[in-house]
């Protein structure tokens, strides 16, 4: 069997579930030691028993940016490298701006993208050490905003930029930064919905297409992380052949 991360050691945010679990497993069989870092351990520890390879569970929260630091010395501690980051722990709170709740305007800026900073800034002079990788689990709605999910989108955007502007500081120094932005997925990432007719639409939209399975993501990200170090896939869009935008 191919292994062409034999001897890597990755940690995956947002691993509970999703593209998070799938890519988590995806890691684990091409060779990988994976860490995993999510709020909800007891899937984190199901995923453990069913991998081939070697996990690590992280209770994380990465809106905290210490429980981000401890997560990212106790893979290093455990494991004793980090080559590659896989951050992919996000919120979708879809709503209208006008009269929006903006405690979800926070809890998404919090986890999608100051989560998102918070482990690559603990992360990134291990990184250095190994030239690992970065891989940002981005969005369409980066490139493209749509009514009701314009603070979504601006954590995606915002993603987006910061990730270019880390590659532009490390690319030289033999670290790759990676984003992946996925069209529609079938994943809980609806669910948190909380406006009732707006995660109807959602669940309208996706029963109107063939949606992407988190599988196809993880084989996406797979794919960039085991190119050879002198190749830097830096952008991956996926859509559902389905999905006009």
């Amino acid at each position: 069997m191919n292994h062409p991360l034999k001897d890597q050691v990755a940690l995956v945010t947002g691993a509970s579930s999703g593209i998070g679990r799938a890519t988590a497993l995806a890691l684990s069989k091409a060779g990988a030691t994976v860490a995993l870092a999510a709020r909800r351990t007891d899937r984190l520890e199901e995923l453990a028993a069913q991998a081939p390879g070697e996990m690590l569970v992280l209770e994380t929260d990465v809106a905290d940016h210490q429980q981000v630091r401890e997560a990212v010395a106790r893979t290093v501690e455990r494991f004793g490298a980090l080559d590659v980051l896989v951050n992919n722990a996000g919120l979708m709170l879809n709503s209208p701006i006008h009269g929006a709740d903006i405690t979800e305007w926070t809890r998404m800026v919090g986890t999608n993208l100051l989560g998102s900073m918070y482990t690559v800034h603990a992360a990134l002079p291990h990184l250095l050490a190994s030239k690992g990788t970065v891989v940002q689990i981005s969005s369409t709605a980066g490139r493209t905003a749509s009514a009701t999910s314009g603070v979504y989108a601006a954590t995606k955007s915002g993603i987006n930029a910061f990730s270019e502007a880390l590659r532009q500081e490390v690319t030289e120094q033999g670290v790759r930064v990676v984003v992946v932005e996925p069209g529609f997925v079938s994943t809980e990432l609806t669910t948190h919905i909380t406006e009732p007719a707006i995660q109807a639409m959602a669940k309208d939209m996706a029963a109107a297409m063939r949606t992407l399975d988190p599988e196809d993501i993880a084989e996406a990200v797979l794919y960039a992380v085991s190119q050879p170090a002198h190749v830097a896939v830096n952008e991956i869009l996926v859509r559902p052949t389905d999905q006009a935008r």
